[in-house]
């Protein structure tokens, strides 16, 4: 068995899942405010976790993992509100970008520090992966008719740099939180992520309709569990910035579904960016 292409193939079917949720939020988020989406889906999965752990008399995972695993959901939980945040405040194209490559460096530069320099080809692979999320991610504002297209306020750009940080945090933290038990770890980040979430609609709370987000986000967060689930386990196979990069490819997912379901065409940038990202994964699973 090939460890680093197991990691790689554990990566892609997170990125695919994590891909499946943000897009049925999305759906969701056409009809609902995006934070009760993902409560609801928070609070699902958490129930559906509990009565797993229990009903199967999972052994409890270290108290440490416990505690890692919460605080990676906490913290993950205000970087996505944060997120939101960033995308409602202008243009969404150098906001995400931003996100997304960050999500992805954070965890390199960690593994880097803490497990040493990857081989050149393992770096290779990083170094194109990054490149990939960049054009994947990024959507230049449209610039036509004498419109320069909307600019990005400076504090857009501070709080999606504070979301992309704080993805790449909760990467490291699970890699860290997951080799105690994974489906409690998975649980006490999840009873993490909907602390957060009612703080944030406590503080903020979105308006209205209140209603008709429960069915989609049930739907994205039984997806966005699994995609942790797959991560988890990748992350014992391989190094932690191969896997965390594979996995932040999930907006490509993303885009996939939308021009199954919605026929969105990508553009040549986001094309580009998906050759990039098949190469990146090739580089990698050597």
């Amino acid at each position: 068995m090939n460890p680093s292409g197991t990691a790689a193939g554990l990566g892609l079917m997170s990125a695919a899942t994590w891909g499946g949720s943000d897009f049925i939020g999305g759906l969701g988020s056409r009809r609902a405010p995006a934070l009760l989406v993902v409560a609801s889906g928070h609070a699902f999965s958490l129930l559906v976790l509990v009565a797993l752990c229990l009903g199967l008399q999972i052994p409890s995972a270290s108290h440490a993992s416990l505690w890692l695993g919460a605080v990676a959901g906490f913290e993950g939980s205000l970087a996505l509100a944060a997120f939101y945040r960033a995308l409602a405040m202008g243009a969404m194209g150098l906001t995400a970008a931003l996100t997304g490559v960050l999500t992805a460096l954070v965890p390199v530069l960690f593994s880097a520090l803490h497990y040493g320099l990857p081989a050149p080809v393992t770096a290779a692979g990083l170094a194109i992966g990054l490149a990939a999320i960049w054009l994947i991610t990024y959507a230049p504002a449209p610039s036509g008719n004498g419109n320069r297209g909307t600019a990005t306020p400076p504090i857009a750009l501070l709080l999606g740099a504070l979301a992309g940080t704080g993805f790449g945090a909760q990467l490291i933290l699970f890699k860290l939180a997951g080799s105690g038990g994974i489906l409690w770890t998975m649980t006490s980040a999840r009873a993490g992520g909907s602390l957060a979430m009612l703080l944030v609609l406590l503080l903020r709370p979105p308006q209205a309709p209140w209603r008709g987000f429960w069915l989609t986000g049930i739907a994205a967060g039984s997806l966005d569990t699994v995609g942790n689930l797959f991560y988890l386990i990748a992350t014992r196979f391989g190094r932690l910035d191969v896997s965390a990069l594979i996995c932040s490819l999930y907006p490509a997912g993303t885009i996939l579904l939308a021009a199954l379901v919605l026929h969105e065409r990508p553009t040549r940038r986001q094309l580009a960016g998906m050759a990039l990202a098949l190469a990146a994964v090739a580089l990698l699973s050597v």
